[in-house]
C-alpha cells in the first residue's frame, strides 16, 4: 500500500507538496473542482461543509475542460516535489451536470467526460474518482465533536429541503436559473442514469488507461434533499460493480461513509470488495454513530479498528493508495495540517506494523457478525 494525501485546488503548491513529503506520503489525489469558489459557507482552512443545505460554491467554467497540457504540467509539478499524481477526485458539475440530471445537454456533457478521460490518459494520471449523486454531500454540521473538543463535522438528522434549480452535487452551475426546485426522481431512474453513463464512459476510460472509481453516497441515507441515493448500504457496491466487468469500473472506498451505513459489517465489507480487487483507492476516516446521526473522530478514536482494516487490505493484496479523508481540526495555528499529520502518522505506523507481520486479535463475537 502507498500513503497519499488529498489536496484541494488551492493547496496545489510547493508548500503542501512539501508537507505531504515530510509526513511520509508518496502519492497525492487532487481536487481540481474549486469547492470554495464564491462559496459563503465553506471554511478555506478545512474540508468543504457548506452547512446543512447550503451550496459549497459556484461550479467552474463550462467551456473550459481540463486539458492534457494542463494535466501534464500538474503531474510534472507534483513529480518535481518528489511525489506521484495518482488521481483526480470528482468531475466539475459545470462539465457534467446534465448527465446527473438527464438534461438537454447530456450528449455534450458525455463528450466532455470522454475528453477529460482522454486527457488524463495522455497525462498519465490513472484514476478518476467520481460521485454519481444529485444532492451530493448535505446535512453536515460542525462543532467540537472530536476528542478534547477538536472541531470536526457530523450529521444530526435527515435533510429534506429540496434542491433549487441551477444546483447539483453541492455546487451552483447556473446562477441565473429560474425560481423553483428540482423534481424528485426514483432510485431506479438514478440507477438507469448511472448505468447509461458507465456504458458510454467505460470503453473510453479503458482505452485511455484510466480507472473510474465510484464513491458511495456521503452521508449514506436513502434520500438526501428529496433525491434518491445510489450506494447507501454496503451490498449496493456490488450492483455497481456488476454493471460492467471492465477493469476501469472500480470503487473509491470511503471507510467513514461505509462505517456510517446502518447495515452490514465494516470488516466483512472491506474483505468482500478487496478480495474482488475492485478498489482503486481508499479514504481513511473514523466515526462514531450511524447516519443520519454521527460525528467524525480522530483516526484512532472512533468505532472502526483501522489497523484491522489495513491488515484486511494487505491480506487481500491491495497495493493502491490510501489517503486521509477528513481529520478533526487540532487546536493550534495550523489546524488542518496538525489534524492531517496526526492521521498520516497513524497510517504510516500502521503500514510499518503490517510490513512487520502484525496480525489483529480475533473480533468479539458481537462485532464479528454485526455492525461495526
Amino acid at each position: 500500500m502507498k500513503l497519499g494525501l488529498g489536496l484541494y485546488r488551492h493547496m496545489l503548491n510547493e508548500e503542501y507538496y512539501a508537507f505531504a513529503m515530510q509526513a511520509g506520503c508518496t502519492h497525492v489525489i487532487v481536487h481540481l473542482v474549486d469547492y470554495f469558489r464564491q462559496g459563503e459557507a465553506n471554511p478555506a482552512h478545512n474540508q468543504p461543509t457548506g452547512g446543512k443545505d447550503k451550496p459549497w460554491g459556484v461550479a467552474g467554467d463550462p467551456s473550459k475542460l481540463w486539458t492534457a497540457a494542463e494535466l501534464i504540467a500538474l503531474r510534472k509539478q507534483v513529480e518535481a516535489a518528489g511525489l506521484r499524481l495518482e488521481g483526480i477526485e470528482n468531475f466539475d458539475p459545470a462539465h457534467w451536470h446534465d448527465i446527473l440530471l438527464d438534461g438537454p445537454k447530456r450528449a455534450r456533457h458525455m463528450q466532455n467526460v470522454h475528453a477529460i478521460l482522454r486527457a488524463m490518459g495522455e497525462a498519465g494520471i490513472p484514476t478518476l474518482g467520481y460521485n454519481f449523486s444529485i444532492a451530493g454531500v448535505g446535512g453536515r454540521t460542525s462543532g467540537p465533536f472530536a476528542r478534547g473538543g477538536a472541531e470536526s463535522v457530523g450529521m444530526d438528522g435527515p435533510v429534506d429541503t429540496p434542491i433549487p434549480n441551477g444546483m447539483v452535487w453541492n455546487m451552483i452551475y447556473d446562477s441565473a436559473a429560474p425560481p423553483g426546485t428540482l423534481a424528485s426522481i426514483t432510485h431506479d431512474e438514478l440507477w438507469r442514469r448511472l448505468q447509461r453513463f458507465l456504458e458510454e464512459a467505460l470503453p473510453v476510460a479503458e482505452k485511455a488507461g484510466v480507472r473510474l472509481a465510484a464513491h458511495p453516497d456521503d452521508p449514506p441515507t436513502p434520500t438526501m434533499r428529496q433525491q434518491p441515493r445510489l450506494v447507501y448500504q454496503p451490498a449496493m457496491h456490488q450492483r455497481l460493480i456488476d454493471i460492467s466487468p471492465s477493469p476501469s469500473n472500480m470503487l473509491e472506498f470511503c471507510l467513514g461513509t461505509l462505517a456510517e451505513m446502518t447495515e452490514g459489517n465494516i470488516y466483512e465489507t472491506v474483505e468482500r470488495y478487496s478480495a474482488q480487487h475492485r478498489i482503486a483507492y481508499v479514504h481513511f476516516r473514523n466515526i462514531a454513530g450511524k447516519a443520519p446521526h454521527y460525528h467524525e473522530t480522530f483516526i484512532d478514536d472512533g468505532e472502526v479498528d483501522m489497523l484491522r482494516i489495513l491488515w484486511i487490505l494487505s491480506k487481500n493484496g491491495f497495493d493502491g493508495v490510501i489517503v486521509p479523508d477528513h481529520a478533526p481540526q487540532m487546536t493550534c495555528s495550523a489546524p488542518w495540517h496538525a489534524g492531517m499529520a496526526h492521521t498520516l502518522g497513524f497510517l504510516k505506523a500502521g503500514l510499518m506494523a503490517i510490513e512487520r507481520g502484525f496480525t489483529p486479535a480475533p473480533l468479539p463475537s458481537k462485532l464479528s457478525h454485526g455492525s461495526a
